[in-house]
């Protein structure tokens, strides 16, 4: 695996020079390059520091991963989440009754992954196109009839697109921003694709829920930029777009839904965006002193952490990883926990009996987690906390403990929290 590392000296929405580091994070392995037996173990680890332009405020990683790297054996799809195609559905519904898109038209979603947000327009008579760069998803999709372009989004690939089928109505890209590097070429190629009346539909996970709820396991090399609205205004303006309508929702715990049209469009700007820009002026989230908080709650994590690791070494117990998630080795690396791990438990068929990056952990059936019965079960896969506790009664019943990361370190056995 051939791994290029490129310091950006520019912010990625403003490209101002002028950008200081808010958050001193450990590096970690990418997150999906898990390994087979056969394969040699490969512990490089990139760092994914959080830096802030000083001229727009927007909040970024610096140390980008070449494309090609990160997308290639890319495994998460939509379709595997009930709660994220049952949002794309409403979505797709609202977008269509608030915008009123020809029907016909074209529709177009950059980042689509499987199609399942293109799916339910394809269903009401619309002319769908994905564009993802993953090149195993976007082949599939495009075999379960969502054409899907495997590229990278840029304003050619948009040009293109313009040639040979014209204007879109709509264009969408949902949780895209957060992946890309290009992001001056990918807002010139959407205004490129943009017809007069047209809509822009975009959703970012928000940086301030990602302070105010402490959403560690959200930082890693994918997700180069963590969004607030104030630099997103000043970018999509200098780029021919205004935000007009705004949604929050607690998709990954936190995100907003945009709706931007070209300067001059025909929709009025709906009151809650100055509710939400005057929100960030007081909370001051273009300043690095927004991401206090963040890091005193991390430092209170790790700090819990060495207090159950001295618990573990003490009583020589035997701990595991639940969830061979994206966030895993975010969560490994800041709180120095790889050396304790013995097996990550997960489902994911493109992960089972396979290695994990950086500490080459084993991943197996979670059917194996009563079997094995570790004292300690560190649930990795935060985003599903919840989930995962309710539906390991047994192991608890056993004697069994959980860790969480999220929303706090919490230790929970049968009787619920035993200490945190």
């Amino acid at each position: 695996m051939s791994v290029t590392l490129i310091k950006r000296k520019t912010c990625r929405l403003c490209n101002h020079p002028k950008l200081e580091k808010v958050v001193d994070l450990k590096p970690i392995p990418l997150a999906e390059k898990y390994t087979t037996l056969e394969e040699p173990p490969d512990h490089s680890v990139y760092p994914i520091d959080l830096y802030m332009c000083r001229n727009c405020g927007h909040v970024q990683l610096l140390d980008v991963i070449n494309s090609d790297t990160l997308w290639e054996d890319y495994t998460y799809h939509s379709a595997q989440t009930k709660g994220i195609v049952d949002h794309f559905k409403e979505i797709s519904k609202s977008i269509i009754e608030k915008n009123q898109p020809k029907k016909g038209s074209l529709i177009i979603d950059i980042g689509s992954n499987d199609g399942s947000l293109l799916r339910p327009f394809q269903e009401k008579g619309y002319e769908v196109l994905g564009i993802d760069p993953a090149l195993e998803i976007a082949r599939k999709a495009t075999q379960n009839g969502i054409k899907t372009l495997p590229e990278l989004f840029t304003s050619d690939i948009a040009r293109q697109i313009c040639d040979t089928k014209g204007k879109a109505s709509v264009v969408t890209a949902f949780n895209v921003f957060a992946h890309a590097d290009n992001m001056e070429q990918m807002a010139e190629g959407i205004c490129h694709l943009l017809s007069k009346e047209g809509v822009f539909i975009f959703e970012f996970q928000y940086l301030l829920d990602i302070i105010d709820k402490m959403l560690l396991g959200t930082i890693f090399h994918e997700h180069m930029s963590h969004h607030s609205l104030l630099p997103m205004v000043k970018f999509l303006d200098n780029h021919g777009m205004e935000i007009i309508d705004l949604e929050r929702n607690n998709i990954q715990h936190g995100s907003i839904v945009g709706t931007a049209q070209l300067k001059g469009g025909g929709r009025g700007q709906k009151p809650i965006v100055a509710e939400t820009l005057n929100n960030e002026m007081q909370r001051k989230i273009d300043k690095p002193e927004a991401l206090q908080p963040f890091i005193n709650c991390l430092v209170n994590m790790q700090k819990k952490f060495s207090e159950l690791m001295s618990v573990w070494k003490e009583n020589n117990a035997s701990v595991a990883g639940y969830g061979a998630a994206r966030s895993g080795p975010t969560l490994i690396a800041q709180f120095n926990i790889g050396s304790f791990i013995e097996v990550i438990f997960d489902d994911h068929p493109q992960k089972v009996g396979k290695f994990s990056p950086g500490n080459h952990i084993e991943v197996l059936p979670t059917k194996e987690l009563n079997n094995r019965r570790p004292d300690y079960t560190i649930i990795l896969a935060w985003i599903h906390t919840n989930k995962i506790i309710e539906n390991n009664k047994e192991y608890l019943g056993k004697g069994g403990l959980f860790v969480t990361c999220y929303p706090s370190v919490m230790v929970i056995g049968k009787e619920g929290v035993q200490s945190c």
